[in-house]
């Protein structure tokens, strides 16, 4: 059976070694292990840019349009598992092609307007190529969610080529974010799933952040002194 290099992929098998994983799954593990250096490369990229606005901002405006920025990269047995439930082959290349969020960054900002802010800036730049825009504080998801994504190429520079590689932008308010990671833990402990009761109460839920995120916009509108041409 072929190893795998648990020195360098142990802590991201989730448990698993290649013991009890077949022959060809190993193989393919093996060569997701040696495309994981490109997406952490592509999230460094991403994440470089987005604190070198932030930083202009600081020094220039006096504020901080960025609260946070978290990135990770799924694990080679995430991305197999998702390869698999989507009925796609198990290799490399068939992730790179299919799986847009293997490689993801989330931006946590303090108010709404600085959501498209940030995302007009970072999508402006010259080697930044956007693929897919889903806004969904404009149009939340059924359940209450709210964030805008974005999917972009970013290019990797290696020795001996350029490598485009998707990544996803998740860009969101603090409130936003609030709500999205309890749901998704409530969601996760939860056995048996979500009741329509349990479902009404975090749809609501999210309606009233929804609105506190509003006010809280109006409120910082007041404290920005008005444009010269607004004097007259």
């Amino acid at each position: 059976m072929t190893k795998i290099d648990l020195t360098k992929a142990a802590y991201i098998f989730d448990g698993l070694t290649d013991k009890n994983l077949p022959d060809d799954v190993v193989a393919i593990i093996n060569s997701l292990l040696i495309t994981e250096n490109l997406y952490l490369s592509a999230t460094r990229e991403i994440t470089t840019k987005l604190e070198t606005l932030n930083d202009e901002f600081k020094h220039a405006k006096d504020r901080n349009p960025i609260h946070q920025i978290k990135a990770r990269v799924k694990t080679p047995t995430s991305i197999i598992n998702k390869l698999s439930r989507l009925g796609f082959d198990l290799s490399v290349e068939s992730a790179r092609e299919n799986l847009t969020d293997t490689a993801g960054v989330r931006v946590i900002c303090s108010y709404i307007d600085d959501i498209y802010l940030i995302a007009d800036l970072l999508t402006s730049q010259d080697d930044i190529k956007v693929i897919r825009r889903s806004d969904y504080i404009k149009n939340p998801k059924p359940n209450g969610y709210r964030s805008l994504h974005l999917i972009v190429t970013v290019p990797v520079f290696l020795s001996e080529s350029t490598e485009l590689v998707k990544i996803e932008v998740q860009i969101r308010t603090i409130a936003m974010d609030f709500w999205a990671s309890l749901e998704h833990d409530l969601s996760y402990k939860l056995i048996e799933g979500k009741t329509d009761n349990l479902t009404r109460e975090l749809k609501e839920c999210a309606d009233i952040i929804s609105n506190i995120d509003l006010r809280m916009q109006s409120l910082y509108n007041v404290t920005i002194p008005p444009k010269s041409s607004d004097k007259k």
